[in-house]
């Protein structure tokens, strides 16, 4: 996983709850959504032979193996993964392959990093090995770096930035402190590790130093490895600072697949490769570096969990750092397996998950992968009984993805027309651990999502894993220092009837698919209760930390490959796919009335701002001897055109209602649809998600086309919803959000029209 975000996900109550909905701790209702109830008996009957097939062995077996050795892009043993995961998928049955592209890819030749002034201190920059690990005294994996920083060397002043955010910034200002012409250091968390350093650039800094504090992910949140799971003092966060934010993939081919013949722009000319060095280090390197910082004492929301005192400079601390890399292309080795529809052949469902590891990468990703493998064996033992799928299987094992989602999206970019015209499902997953059910993508396959996690049992348990999790979120919501968010989703919890499902921004492999192509997508996975961020892209993300402080048993990979298998199936054997629209028409007018709120608190505070600033108030309140100043003043915010979103809700509202209906309707009756309805209306529900897509993309970021989920600008992986028009608003281009509004309305409107037609179609039925 490129960044890893733990949380688990936020849910509301859908106002369209079936009677197929379940109650909190509820059995699984007699008929699955998307099937009649013949169907669903022996959908059912499909789905207990595909859970008798998963064994933890299998995944205990695999990740041990697979995690042997180094498997950054370019590894021999990153390749020889490939082959073993095409050779089981062809045994198992399945038409697999391996596909080649040939993206740019910067490999660390050399680093140094050294305090000069005011006392002299040369930075370890590798991790040593750890009792109890024992992979971690392996020397066949790359050094800690990030990939697609600049190569250079340069020696400047130092500067803590804090989290090096936006606003972070603007407190640096208050204080009469810049970083141009010096070197920033920041600490891993809050925002996507790739801002840090393009802020610090946009800034006018000549380098960056990224930590991990251990208030984060070290001795601050428990026990260090290898007597607990968090990260050592050694242990160092590797990861892309690639600019994805403007698109993934090959720095060099942008829209098209990075294949050996492919039009590529110069190193020059390529958007998202930064232009200063860059280094990661651990927070034992980091001390000495903070230590000899002079100025102002950082604010109290400032401190990590250091033992010294924490300044901002800049001072007697001044730094010299270097990097030099192999700046050429690397092979990626992507694996696709499929086994053809026996109905529609021309629908395919796909199903990915990342192979690559910034080192071992045990839990991100081999932990997903291995599920992934348990699900292929299983379908290949239901293949080989006889059974075959409606639909085509697509399952993809991704190379790349670490460094900025290469192989997923040269895929997907290479073969854009044919995906758009025949995927039905993107499913991805991740590093996968013992927890609660998390899961996000498109709000038409929320009910999907629900009506599986009612079956699958958790294995801490023994209640279903959604009623585990609404129980969980009915506590946090009780708990003592509950936000209003835990609290309003506490009651949602508490209601019954549908979970929702989040937003996704980016972070993994969904993304070309989501918001580049427009196809319907998922993310599924379980996390929550593992002690494995502290290791998340260093050296000890091994097999060893992961049967330790990751998914004990695997139980949870059990539980992970019947959520995913069963979603798989039943998205490939319903005659109609199993979708279903008003939860998408909530959640999306939940959105425009958060742009209201938007729009309206910016234009308050602005005004209540300035009326602070025109009394002096700043100046009066500041202490004297640690001045502090004004803030800038705000513009006035204009009032926006949002009257065409709150159309477009209205009229979404009235289409998903229409269909729901229709759909309850064919369901529970004795109508059939004929073979030339049925490839109409699977073609309409294929084609919803492109509907909300432009072609123009986002402003300034057009390999984006999606208007209703982006990665943020400036958070980087974090979801940005209706993002054309929130991040016009946030970064005061109002003609932008104007304009934005009105083209996000007609993609709701195209959403509509789309969703009309697949209705006709169930209204004429026979």
């Amino acid at each position: 996983m490129v960044a890893r975000v733990r949380r688990l996900a936020v849910f509301v109550l859908s106002t369209f709850t079936c009677a197929a909905s379940l109650a909190a701790g509820a059995d699984r209702p007699p008929l699955l959504f998307g099937f009649s109830a013949a169907e669903s008996a022996t959908e059912q009957a499909l789905e207990h032979r595909f859970d008798a097939a998963l064994n933890p062995s299998d995944l205990d077996g695999w990740l041990k193996n697979m995690a042997s050795g180094a498997n950054h892009v370019g590894a021999p043993h990153n390749k020889a993964n490939a082959e073993l995961t095409r050779d089981l998928f062809q045994k198992w049955g399945w038409d697999a392959k391996i596909e080649e592209f040939y993206p740019l890819y910067p490999t660390l030749k050399s680093h140094t990093l050294e305090l000069v002034e005011p006392t002299k201190f040369v930075a370890a920059l590798k991790e040593p090995p750890v009792e109890g690990d024992a992979t971690s005294t392996r020397t066949d994996g790359m050094g800690p770096y990030n990939v697609y920083g600049a190569d250079g060397d340069v020696t400047a002043e130092l500067v803590y930035v804090n989290y090096g955010m936006p606003d972070d910034y603007k407190d640096l200002a208050r204080r009469g402190i810049d970083v141009k012409g010096k070197i920033a250091i920041a600490r891993y968390g809050v925002g996507w590790r790739g801002l840090k350093p393009k802020l610090a650039q946009m800034h006018g800094a000549v380098g960056c130093l990224i930590y991990s504090d251990p208030q984060q992910d070290g001795y601050g949140q428990g026990d260090v490895w290898p007597k607990g799971g968090w990260r050592p003092k050694d242990g160092v966060q590797r990861g892309s600072v690639a600019d994805m934010p403007v698109y993934p993939g090959d720095p060099l081919t942008p829209g098209v697949g990075a294949t050996k013949d492919a039009k590529r722009l110069s190193i020059a000319e390529a958007k998202t490769i930064l232009k200063i060095p860059v280094i990661p280090i651990s927070y034992a390197d980091a001390q000495p570096l903070l230590a000899a910082l002079t100025g102002p004492v950082a604010p109290p929301h400032w401190r990590g969990a250091l033992p010294i005192t924490y300044h901002l400079g800049p001072g007697n601390a001044k730094v010299h750092m270097a990097v030099n890399s192999d700046w050429s292309q690397k092979p990626l080795y992507d694996v696709i397996a499929k086994i053809p529809g026996a109905q529609f052949p021309d629908e395919w469902v796909i199903r990915g998950n990342h192979r690559d590891g910034w080192v071992f990468g045990a839990e991100d990703p081999l932990s997903g992968h291995v599920d992934m493998m348990a699900e292929g064996k299983a379908i290949g033992q239901l293949l080989k009984s006889g059974w075959k799928p409606k639909r085509t299987l697509v399952y993809a094992s991704w190379d790349g993805e670490e460094p900025g989602l290469l192989g997923s999206t040269e895929w997907a970019e290479a073969h854009a027309k044919e995906l758009q015209s025949k995927a039905v499902l993107y499913l991805n997953s991740d590093g996968n651990d013992r927890g609660f059910l998390s899961a996000g993508g498109s709000h038409s396959l929320q009910h999907l999502v629900n009506d599986v996690s009612s079956g699958v049992t958790d294995p801490q348990t023994g209640v279903s894993t959604q009623a585990r999790l609404r129980a969980k979120l009915q506590v946090d919501g009780f708990e003592k220092g509950a936000s209003d968010d835990d609290k309003k989703a506490a009651k949602v919890a508490a209601a019954g009837g549908d979970l929702n499902i989040d937003a996704l921004g980016s972070g993994s492999d969904f993304t070309p698919f989501l918001q580049h192509l427009g196809i319907t997508t998922l993310q599924v996975g379980y996390t929550g209760e593992s002690e494995t961020e502290g290791v998340y892209h260093s050296n000890y993300d091994s097999y060893d930390h992961y049967v330790r402080n990751g998914d004990p048993g695997f139980v949870y990979g059990i539980a992970e490959a019947q959520t995913v298998g069963h979603l798989i199936l039943r998205m490939a054997n319903a005659d109609i796919l199993p979708m279903r629209f008003g939860a998408f028409a909530e959640t999306v007018a939940g959105y425009v009335g958060e742009l209201h709120e938007l729009a309206d608190g910016k234009r308050e505070k602005a005004v209540a701002l300035g009326k602070l600033l025109d009394e002096g108030a700043f100046k009066l309140a500041a202490d004297p001897k640690r001045p502090v100043l004004a803030p800038e003043r705000e513009p006035e915010v204009p009032h926006f055109n949002l009257a065409p979103l709150d159309n477009a809700v209205d009229s979404l509202k009235k289409s998903t209602q229409a269909y729901d209906d229709a759909y309850n309707k064919l369901m529970a009756g004795q109508a059939k649809l004929t073979p030339a309805q049925l490839k109409e209306l699977n073609g309409d529900l294929r084609e919803m998600e492109a509907a909300l897509t432009d072609p123009r993309g986002l402003p300034g970021r057009d390999w984006f086309k999606h208007l209703v989920y982006a990665p943020g600008l400036y958070t980087g992986y974090g979801v940005k919803t209706l993002p054309g028009v929130r991040e016009a608003i946030e970064e005061k281009h109002w003609d932008e959000a104007n304009q934005y509004s009105v083209m996000t309305a007609a993609a709701l409107m195209a959403y509509c029209d789309r969703l009309d037609k697949a209705t006709n179609v169930l209204l004429a039925r026979h």
